[in-house]
Parts: C-alpha cells; structure tokens; sequence
C-alpha cells in the first residue's frame, strides 16, 4: 500500500475574511470605546466653556445691568426730587433728592468693582462716560437749583428748566450706551452658552447613535430578526422626542414589539391631545389676560379722569356761580336766582356722582388688603359718620352681638353706612328704627340690616342693585342711585353675596342680608 501524503494547507483567509469572530467584537468594541472617549473629552471641554460663559454672565454681566437699572432709577428720582423742590421749595423732595444721590453712588461703586471681571474694556468706559454725565447735570442743574431755591423760591425750577434738559439727556444717553453695551456683552455670553449647549447636545446625540450602532451591530449576530423592528421603533420614538409629534409609532414584529409599539402610540396620541387641549387653553387665558389688563388700564384711566379732570371744572362752575351770586344778587330778580340755583345744585349733583362712580371703581383696585375686622368697631365707625343724620331723623340704630371677620376696614364701614344710610333716607313716618344681627353659617357670617322704613317690592330685588336704578324720584328722595351697586360690589369682593329679604309675612320696613368670611382657624363647627 501506498501512503498517503496529506493535504496542503488552504490559502490563508486574505482581508478581513481572516479576522475572527471575536476580533470583530473586539475591533467594532475598540471602534464604540474609542468615540466614548472623543465624545466624553468633547463633553468635558464644552462644559468647561459653558461654565466660563455662565460664570461671566451670571456673576459679573447680569449684577452690571441690575446696579446699571439702579443707578437709573436714583437718576431719575434725583431729577424729579430736585424738579419737584424748584417748584414748591419744600424740604422734604431735597431729602429724597439726597437719598437718591446716596443709592447712586452705592450702585456706582459696586458697578465699578464690577468692571475689573468685565469680558471687555468697553463697559468701563461707558461708566466713566456715565459718572462724568451725572456728575455734570448735578453741578450746572441740581446744585444750581439747591443754591437758588433761597432766592428764587417756586421760580428756580421754570428758570432752570432747559439746563436740566440738555444735561439730563446726556445721562439718558450715557446710560443708554452702557446698557446697549451691557446688553450686547450678555446676548455675546449667552449665545456662547447657546452654542456649547448645542455642542453638548450634538455630541450625546452622536454618543447615542454610536450606541444605537452597536448594539444594532452587536444584536445583528446574535438575533436578526429583532433588530430591525427595535431599530424602527427607536427611531420613531427619537423623532417624536425632537418634535415630530404627529409621527406614528408602529412595527410589524415581532408580536411583544408590535403590542409595545401600538401602546406606546396610543399614549402619545392621548398626549398629543392633551397637550394641544391644554396649548389652546392657555391661550385663551392669555387672551383674557391681555384684555383684563386692557379693561384695568381703562378703568384706572377713567379714575383719573374722574379725579382730576371732571371736579376740576365742576368745582369752578358752582364756586363762580356762587360767587356771581354774592356779587351781583341784588341785580337778579327771582328767576335768575333760581336758575343760580339749579347750576350749583347740577354741580354739586355732578361731583357727588363722580365720587359715588369713584368708590364703586376703586373697591378690590386700591386699598384692598384684606385683615382681621372687629365688626363692632366697623359699625360704630359707620355710626359715627352718620351721627348728624341720625340726630336730625331721631333715629335709633341697635346691634347684637357682631364678630370679627376677614375683610377690609374702610369697605366693611363704606357697606354699614350706605345700608344705615338708605334706611334714614327711605324713612316712613316713623322715627327710624336700624337693627344690624349677624349669624353664623359654616365658615361665614351672615348679616342683616333691618329698618322701619317705606320698604321695597320684592319685584326690584335684583333691579335696585344695578347702578344707576331709582325707584323714586330724584325730589322726593335725593341720590346717585350707586349706593346698592357698591355694596354689592363691596360684598362681593369678600367672597360674599347679599340679597332683599321677602318680608313674607307682610311687616314694614326693608330687610338686606349679605354674607362675609369668618377669620381663617377661628370657624366654629
């Protein structure tokens, strides 16, 4: 027999044919390790940076603009201090002018101990610029107007009104410039973080993707056929999360996966509505925001007006009409003394229901802090007011037991002496007899206002409350016809509601029942 001789070896795997299973894990876990790191040195040098940009944003650029605004706002008092005190030379405006001058130089010299970690050179420079403008209007206006007070008196400040303009406008436009610059130096710090956030951000969506790649890689070996339907959902998911909320999450296997995928689409379709829902809700709000800040200015605009605009003319109609009376009285036959009559009645009418409109726009706007209220002092407070009236009507005004609520003071006594003062005026026959009661009911206090006097049909209940609704004539029975409307509006603005109580069993006189807050913690069962 002959032997055998054995087989030549194969040719060698040639390229990467010849790399090992293992390699290829190797190679492709060096490959992901090797972005890792790239990636996490990138992470840490755009921290770096982020932190050096916040650092000079938060500690030094944003503490600038906020001693810059104060040194505005002590600019500004100081010129209308020192404006004020030429005009009236009252001492109390050259105090203020003063403490204005100290907030200024505290604010300056913080600002000044600023500029040293100032990014650039150019802020110091607007300061000084500042300082020098400041420094100026104080020497040719404000110490001007201070030394001349004692010889011009009221007329320094129309005297030296155009120096105070051309000066302080050159402040104006020193401060302009630093906060122009400030500005830039914080949009140029932001925008650095702005920038390293993308970075940050770039680089972890890469980390994922290189993430994403190999466990796509690795999963490739080991199980085919539950790569493809993960990697589709991954990114899906990735681009929902960047803002593609209408995209729909779905795979086709394998059935965990698919059941997976429906569910999670599901959520997102719910979350999707809700948050539109909720986007076009808030919305609307901001809308209804917007318009009640209009209507506020508005009323606000009208309170002015109201105050200083109408009286003024009102008050000059009756006083010359008064005053053409005295004069020339002896050369009016009776008819021209009736119609002086009527014009200072008009006047006084007029400015009564100016003030009237006044209180009704004012409650819940000013002066509205709510507290614990002794009601017992409230009524006497009311009382006391009405003291004359009660005097002339013989009336008699009687109490139970009142108890202290939350509410506001001057309201409370505002409501006590309108409801006391409708039923003196709507008295009958009668000497007036007031009696105010109050109940408790849960957490609030109910209160009633009872009088002897003409009464009022059950069939006005919700008509006498309206402003500007009489049941009588203005002769018979004098007044605006708002008293009703601010106390409901009084009452309201507690918390409370008040109402006319249907005298059922046919008794005289009118009863008002209206409810308010008790004191939190002190409620009873």
């Amino acid at each position: 027999m002959t032997d055998l001789a054995p087989l030549p070896p194969p040719a060698p795997p040639s390229g990467f044919g010849r790399l090992p299973l293992g390699r290829w894990f190797l190679i492709a876990g060096m490959l992901v390790a090797l972005a890792f790191v790239v990636g996490t040195g990138m992470t840490i040098a755009t921290i770096g940076d982020m932190r050096t940009a916040r650092e000079a944003v938060v500690d030094v650029i944003d503490p600038a603009v906020l001693r810059t605004l104060e040194i505005a706002t002590s600019l500004s008092a100081q010129e209308s201090s020192i404006r004020t005190y030429g005009r009236t030379n009252e001492d109390q405006y050259l105090q203020d002018y003063k403490a204005g001058l100290g907030a200024e130089a505290a604010a300056t010299a913080k600002l000044g101990a600023l500029m040293a970690r100032m990014p650039e050179g150019t802020a110091k420079a607007d300061l000084a610029r500042l300082v020098e403008a400041s420094s100026a209007w104080r020497r040719d206006y404000a110490e001007v107007v201070i030394a001349k007070v004692p010889t011009l008196k009221t007329r320094t400040a129309t005297t030296y009104a155009q120096v105070n303009n051309q000066r302080f406008t050159a402040v104006r436009a020193a401060l302009s410039a630093q906060q122009q610059n400030l500005g830039r130096l914080h949009d140029k710090g932001s925008a650095r973080i702005e920038a390293g956030w993308r970075t940050f951000y770039l680089v972890l969506i890469l980390l994922a993707v290189v993430a994403v790649g190999a466990a796509v890689t690795f999963t490739l070996i080991v199980r085919y056929i539950v790569l493809r339907p993960i990697s589709q959902l991954t990114q899906q998911v990735r681009a929902v999360a960047l803002g593609d909320f209408d995209r729909t999450l779905q795979v086709e296997r394998p059935a965990e996966l698919a059941e997976l995928s429906g569910r999670v689409d599901a959520m997102r379709g719910r979350i999707v509505r809700e948050w539109r829902r909720a986007a076009e809700a808030q919305r609307q709000l901001s809308d209804q925001t917007a318009e009640l800040r209009r209507s506020n200015a508005e009323l606000e605009q009208f309170a002015y007006v109201a105050s200083h605009d109408l009286q003024e003319p009102l008050r000059k109609v009756a006083s010359f009409t008064q005053m053409l009376e005295q004069r020339y009285g002896d050369q009016l036959d009776d008819r021209a003394k009736q119609y002086v009559a009527f014009a200072v009645d008009g006047a006084k009418r007029m400015q009564l229901l100016i003030n009237d409109l006044l209180d009704l726009s004012r409650v819940g706007r000013v002066g509205g802090e709510k507290a614990p209220t002794d009601m017992r002092k409230v009524l006497d407070t009311a009382v006391g007011n009405l003291s004359a009236q009660i005097e002339d009507t013989d009336a008699t005004v009687t109490h139970d037991e009142l108890p202290a609520v939350f509410g506001n003071r001057v309201l409370l006594t505002q409501l006590f002496q309108n409801l006391i003062g409708n039923a003196l005026k709507f008295r009958s026959g009668e000497p007036p007899n007031v009696h105010i009661s109050a109940t408790e009911r849960g957490d609030m206090w109910e209160f009633a206002c009872a009088d002897n006097g003409i009464g009022v049909d059950s069939k006005y209940a919700d008509r006498i409350f309206l402003i500007f609704q009489r049941l009588h004539p203005r002769d018979v029975y004098p007044g605006t016809g708002i008293g009703l409307a601010l106390c409901k509006k009084i009452v309201e603005f507690h918390g409370g509601k008040i109402w006319l109580e249907d005298s059922a069993d046919g008794r005289p006189g009118t009863t008002f029942r209206w409810t308010l807050p008790a004191i939190p913690g002190e409620l009873h069962g």
